[in-house]
């Protein structure tokens, strides 16, 4: 009978090692897989989202300055320039540059700012300048390395027309791919150790953007090297595990980023996605013969005794797996084999609950960088949009004002220059401090990106004269000098005020409003606030 328990024993725990082994982490391991991949998803969906968005800016830029453009400074050069200049300054989009061409197409009319060799190329026989003289809309060239630099650039461009309807310039925005704002983040963002990001040009067979900076501009794989990719260059979004051109196996996610045709692929090698399933497997394979050598010997010397225990604890984990009862640690009873096998089961459990605390910290810290600037902590652009609906929609609700206050620093470019963008940024972060002192629950704090802040204040009752308090407040807080590492730092800021009194505005209506203001008042002098209005009043303090 001794003999038949210890081959029972035996039996069961081999049982039970091969129902994990075989059933339970092949199953586990789908679940993984089906959890990473929506994540995956999710993360290149917001993603293209994100490129989409900053492509369609760029876009609707180019065309608004065509349109504005005033055709008599096609005859002046350096007023060209000049006015190029102001639009680069209001609206720095197109990090290199500005440009208008003469609708020949050979050489420039003018340009901000001014690149080496640019202005002596013809671009007569480039594709996207043959169609921006015929097209109604602005266009996009497909990705290339720019012929004066060799950098990898984007441009758009919008013909120039005068009241005959005919071309008499092409004005051209271009844009550094791996630019701040536009792409670099795909080359910042790693997933998981060793995962990343691709953005694949299916028209042009080009890889656009990449976590790895090698990858840019280079060709795509050739059909058959990667099945998958195959697939998504014929028209699949989704997800999918494939084997890449080094031989890899990824786990990949497509999404579209719709204004162009490109997809954003997000891809992992499976071996950091399936690694906690691995280190399971790698658990209970290496500690099967110990258990079973260890329960051998137990129900050899102590069976009566020790196997009232071993049962109870077998049923626990059973009743656990089966979810009759909650996931916990089991009590040591006894300081023996059993003992040891339930403080091996309590150790997995703590892990399995560390790993879930690590994924509901990495949940949260990706909602948090959603809607927060990185460095400064304060809400970012998508989150100040998002608030400012809010407010707009209560407002037309409830009858309520409110004030939109832009802030730009004044001179604060110097800084960065001379001591370096560690001290900028902790400046920027002193400053952001400052902004939230003594705000309201109710006020909205945000970055733009640069030295830009904008704040939105809600329920006024008096909505002009509490816009106009908070403003000189501000004027005093940032007026006060800043202390980083021991250096003294001067600064201003400038404060466009937009107020909002029921009449029918947009959101983007008003950040405008409050963006004009805030440059009249820099041209008034700086460490001034402008409210917007029909007169653009001026106060200084």
């Amino acid at each position: 009978m001794k003999f038949r328990f210890i081959g029972l024993g035996v039996v069961l725990i081999v049982a039970g090692v091969s129902l994990r082994l075989f059933f339970a982490l092949p199953f586990a391991q789908g679940l993984l897989r089906d959890e990473v991949a929506n994540q995956q998803l999710s993360i290149a969906s917001y993603v293209a989202r994100d490129i989409d968005h900053s492509i369609e800016t760029r876009r609707a830029l180019i065309g608004e300055l065509s349109t504005a453009l005033p055709q008599e400074l096609l005859q002046q050069p350096e007023k060209l320039a000049t006015w190029l200049r102001e639009r680069q300054r209001l609206n720095p989009l197109f990090n290199s540059g500005l440009l208008v061409m003469r609708p020949d197409g050979v050489g420039l009319l003018a340009e901000y700012p001014i690149v080496a060799g640019r202005s002596k190329l013809v671009y007569s026989g480039t594709d996207w300048f043959q169609v921006a003289l015929h097209a109604d809309a602005p266009v996009m060239s497909k990705p290339e390395r720019g012929r004066a630099n060799g950098e990898p650039i984007l441009i758009m461009a919008a013909p120039v027309r005068n009241a005959a309807r005919q071309v008499v310039a092409v004005l051209a925005g271009v844009v550094v791919l791996n630019s701040p704002g536009f792409l670099d983040r795909l080359q910042e963002i790693r997933l998981g150790a060793s995962g990343g990001f691709l953005l694949i040009s299916p028209a042009d067979k080009l890889f656009v953007a990449s976590s790895d900076p090698a990858m840019v501009l280079k060709p795509t794989p050739a059909p058959g090297v990667n099945l998958l990719h195959d697939r998504a260059m014929a028209g699949f979004r989704g997800t999918g595990i494939t084997i890449n051109a080094k031989g890899v196996e990824e786990l990949s996610s497509m999404a579209t980023v719709p204004s162009t045709g490109w997809f954003v692929v997000a891809r992992i090698p499976t071996t950091e996605v399936f690694h906690p399933i691995q280190a399971m497997r790698n658990f209970f394979l290496k500690n099967t013969l110990v258990v079973l050598f260890a329960t051998i010997a137990i129900l050899m010397l102590v069976l009566p005794r020790l196997l009232r225990p071993l049962t109870s604890a077998a049923q626990a984990m059973r009743e656990m797996a089966d979810g009759k009862r909650p996931l916990a640690p089991l009590p040591v009873k006894r300081r023996d084999e059993v003992g040891d096998l339930v403080l091996g089961f309590n150790y997995l459990v703590e892990r399995l609950y560390e790993k879930e605390a690590a994924l509901r910290a990495s949940e949260a810290s990706m909602a948090f960088m959603a809607h927060h600037d990185a460095l400064t902590g304060l809400y970012n652009r998508t989150m100040l949009e998002d608030r400012l609906q809010q407010a707009l929609a209560r407002a037309q609700r409830e009858g309520s004002h409110f004030a939109l206050l832009f802030c730009d620093l004044d001179d604060f470019k110097p800084i960065n220059d001379q001591y370096g963008h560690a001290a900028g940024d902790a400046v920027l972060r002193q400053v952001a401090a400052r902004l939230l002192d003594e705000r309201r629950s109710t006020d909205t704090v945000a970055r733009l990106g640069g030295d830009e802040f904008v704040i939105l204040l809600t329920d006024l009752s008096d909505i002009r004269n509490g816009a106009i308090v908070v403003a000189q407040q501000l004027l005093e807080l940032l007026n006060i000098p800043f202390n980083v590492g021991g250096k003294i730092f001067q600064l201003s800021t400038s404060i466009g005020i937009a107020l909002y009194s029921g009449i029918g505005v947009s959101a983007s209506q008003l950040m405008s409003q409050a963006d004009i203001a805030m440059y009249r008042a820099k041209a008034a002098g700086k460490n001034e606030f402008c409210v917007f209005d029909e007169t653009v009043e001026s106060f200084s303090v």
